[in-house]
């Protein structure tokens, strides 16, 4: 960054022309915008105990108290040097620039930011306020740095001044204070114009098979289990190892498909509250019996010889319930602070919940489209699971007892809040996230003896109008619901309550399995309302921080937190059980962090007996490369002068390079003026020619797909759309890459056109998308809500 404005200084002294300068100020806003760093190369935090010395940063910055005191020990060595007068005139000065260190933005102050230059040992400084210290304080700064420079340059105020300014002039000292983009939301998560919060991730594991739980034991021993959809769940370890032995493989008795979007499989696994002393787990997942197909709830014990492997022949089937149709399984497990052990049905499948006079939900003699609770303590003998005496129906005729909650279609992905962390408020609240049916997905707080509305409603509205109308319906209205175009298929989330980003602390992050869209809620303790974020990645340099991506696959499968409160989510780039596509992320807030050791802690080791496979992270920062500096001015010759033409190719080409990765809500970059030849041709297009329309902001790398077809335009109506068929009209049209399959319409539906082509699978190597195998040209049965599109890019896209 700091290069690239040195770049623009010496450019705009050598060009004046309105348009330039014009030019470069438009594209010099971004730089103010960037986020602070510490020298370690991490968020600034509050400190934990007040500063004494650098007390400007003692509410925000980079220092603890130690480092503070060790400043301050510096301070008076230097000083130790001077007389009274020295002291009294230069002793402010002396402070201010050791306590940059403490700074939010240390790492731009000292160039840390940048591994090709050597780490400054005094702050970079503004030229006037350099000038006005060097004239009544020179004689301390050789005392400040080890800098050979620094000394030879002493005596020499404009050679001195010159070394010690800042490539880029955003962030030189004390002008910096007063900048108030860079000082207004400090500390706090940054957001976009329109409100889109600014997260990172990190990768934690991947090549999984539609990773859809990833659980603690809660044991002390901060493992992580991830448990496939096939049915193998696999022990990772803190320094995220995996064991090459799977923990649990039942994959012979998991009934699921290689289909994308097969419903059944191991859906949930949960470890018993007393886990560390009984070796109990939870485990649902889907089973053929005959020709039934089943939802099994089975209670499985650790290994006696190895705390790492489940005993397989320890399976006892706690519950089984008939399926009547493949979709809509539920599969959550979890246990509550009560101790009961919770179970979250889907209505039975099919649309509309049609079993029976008012479906399942709504039967509570039924055990589909419900919340169950039971106990499962002291099961050895007797009874496998017990009717906790206070649940809501235990005494109503025709009522299953087992039924905690009702009017559930297919809730997918709950947690317990942990609470808050100084006051515990919230703590307990059950969340879910329940899918739903054609129009609105919908976001719940589970409690005892309440009806969640379907099939009367979906959301906040009303979808059988005739049990909608039913003053004895009862319902309690979710905390959130978004409609269809926003996503189609809700995963619950987790509120935050970890130690890591205290930021997020109270923040309820959820996401759609099918647009993609990460989002949040956080009550309004004054309303009591859920105030919605949705969540993007983070913009410009906001995520490079080391080992942090801004970018995922966005069928996002499920949410987890790890033993620590910290908060993950898994997706993958195919949503097939048979497909190892899928990765584990944490969340990561880069505007804060917590001070140093606050969050430390040491695993209970664990004896491990399989091999370990070292997690090799495959995934990298898309759009951000850390600039190498050209040489300071002070030690170089004035670089040649370029005509114009090539100064704003040079312009195109860092824009095309400004950190805009995708996300579902964060565009991809401008193209370059060398990437942009090629794309429309002149005169008669050819069977098979394709463009890209739809786009509102005119970008030329995405929209949605139209093929040339005997003399008529049209559309590509694909629900099963995927990223090979966008590699072949990404290539067409001079791409490199496909970055993304857009389906469902993302980018608008071409109703005034005919649908062109429908099933079209690509092998990514085909001319044109007529080359693929497809349906046949005008044959389809779908419609303009399935319109696909794509967006492309020149950089490897890693993930969607």
């Amino acid at each position: 960054m700091s290069a690239m404005c040195y770049f623009c200084d010496v450019l705009g002294r050598i060009w004046q022309s309105s348009f330039v300068l014009f030019y470069l100020l438009g594209f010099w806003i971004a730089p103010a915008l960037l986020h602070p760093q510490c020298l370690d190369f991490k968020p600034p935090f509050r400190p934990q105990q007040e500063l004494q010395f650098c007390q400007m940063y003692k509410y925000f910055g980079c220092c603890d108290y130690a480092r503070d005191q060790e400043l301050m020990a510096k301070y008076y060595r230097v000083m130790d040097n001077f007389d009274y007068y020295w002291y009294s005139n230069c002793a402010a000065n002396v402070q201010d620039l050791l306590c940059q260190e403490c700074s939010p933005y240390a790492a731009h102050l000292f160039d840390a930011e940048d591994p090709s230059t050597p780490l400054r040992t005094i702050p970079g400084l503004c030229p006037d306020y350099c000038s006005l210290l060097h004239s009544k304080c020179s004689s301390f700064l050789p005392l400040l740095s080890d800098d050979p420079r620094v000394q030879e340059l002493q005596h020499d105020q404009r050679g001195l001044c010159q070394y010690l300014e800042l490539d880029d002039p955003d962030y030189c000292y004390p002008h910096l204070l007063s900048n108030e983009l860079l000082t207004k939301n400090l500390g706090r998560t940054a957001a976009d114009s329109e409100g889109c919060l600014q997260l990172c991730l990190e990768e934690v594991a991947n090549g999984l098979k539609n990773p859809l739980a990833m659980v603690h034991a809660n044991d002390g021993t901060h493992r992580f289990f991830v448990a496939e959809q096939v049915g193998v769940v696999w022990v990772y370890l803190p320094d995220r190892s995996r064991l090459e032995q799977p923990f649990l493989n039942i994959t012979k008795a998991v009934l699921t498909s290689p289909w994308e979007g097969d419903e059944r499989g191991f859906l949930g696994l949960t470890f018993h509250p007393k886990f560390k002393y009984n070796g109990k787990l939870y485990v649902y997942y889907s089973v053929e019996v005959g020709l039934d197909e089943r939802i099994r709830i089975s209670e499985f014990r650790i290994s006696s010889t190895d705390v790492n492997v489940v005993d397989h022949s320890s399976e006892r089937i706690i519950l089984e319930i008939d399926e009547p149709a493949s979709n809509h399984n539920g599969g959550q497990l979890l246990f509550a602070d009560d101790g009961y052990l919770y179970i979250f049905t889907g209505d039975g499948g099919m649309a509309g919940d049609p079993f029976g006079k008012y479906g399942n939900a709504q039967n509570k003699s039924a055990l589909l489209g419900k919340v169950l609770r039971v106990g499962v303590d002291d099961n050895e003998r007797g009874p496998l699971y017990r009717i906790p005496p206070d649940n809501p129906f235990v005494h109503e005729p025709n009522s299953r007892p087992e039924v905690f909650a009702y009017g559930v279609r297919n809730m997918w992905r709950c947690s317990v809040d942990r609470g808050d962390p100084m006051n515990k408020e919230g703590k307990g609240r059950i969340f879910c996230g329940d899918v739903g049916q054609n129009k609105y997905e919908e976001i719940d707080i589970v409690e005892k003896g309440r009806n969640y509305g379907w099939r009367a409603k979906e959301g906040f509205s009303c979808y059988d109008k005739k049990l909608c109308a039913n003053s004895s319906l009862d319902d309690v209205l979710p905390i959130y619901a978004y409609p269809h175009k926003i996503g189609k298929s809700v995963t619950g989330g987790y509120v935050y309550r970890g130690c890591e980003y205290p930021n997020l602390n109270g923040m309820y992050i959820f996401g759609d399995f099918m647009s993609g869209h990460l989002m949040s809620l956080k009550e309004n303790t004054n309303t009591g309302r859920w105030e919605y974020n949705e969540i993007c990645m983070g913009m410009g340099l906001t995520c490079s921080f080391p080992g942090l991506i801004n970018n995922y696959y966005t069928y996002i499968i499920s949410f987890a937190e790890d033993e620590a409160g910290e908060l993950y989510f898994m997706s993958t780039e195919v949503p097939s059980a048979t497909s190892p596509a899928g990765v584990v992320y944490k969340i990561v807030d880069p505007s804060r962090r917590a001070p140093p050791r606050k969050c430390h802690y040491d695993p209970f080791p664990v004896r491990v007996k399989s091999n370990l496979i070292p997690f090799k992270p495959k995934e990298t920062l898309m759009g951000v490369s850390v600039p190498t500096k050209h040489p300071r001015l002070a030690d170089q010759e004035k670089p040649p002068e370029p005509d114009s033409k090539e100064l704003l190719d040079i312009l195109r080409e860092q824009d095309g390079q400004n950190p805009t990765p995708f996300t579902p809500t964060t565009p991809k970059p401008l193209r370059t003026s060398r990437q942009r030849k090629g794309r429309r041709r002149k005169g008669k297009h050819k069977n098979g020619a394709v463009r890209l329309v739809g786009n509102e902001e005119g970008r030329q790398d995405r929209g949605r797909v139209e093929v040339y077809v005997n003399r008529e335009w049209g559309t590509v109506c694909d629900d099963l759309w995927n990223t090979k068929n966008a590699v072949v009209v990404c290539r067409q049209l001079g791409f490199q890459h496909a970055l993304k399959a857009a389906k469902h319409a993302e980018f608008g539906e071409g109703k005034n056109l005919k649908i062109i082509l429908d099933d079209v699978q690509c092998e990514g190597t085909e001319e044109s998308l007529l080359d693929c195998q497809h349906a046949g040209v005008g044959k389809h049965n779908c419609a303009h809500y399935e319109d696909a599109g794509v967006i492309c890019g020149d950089s490897a896209p890693g993930l969607k």
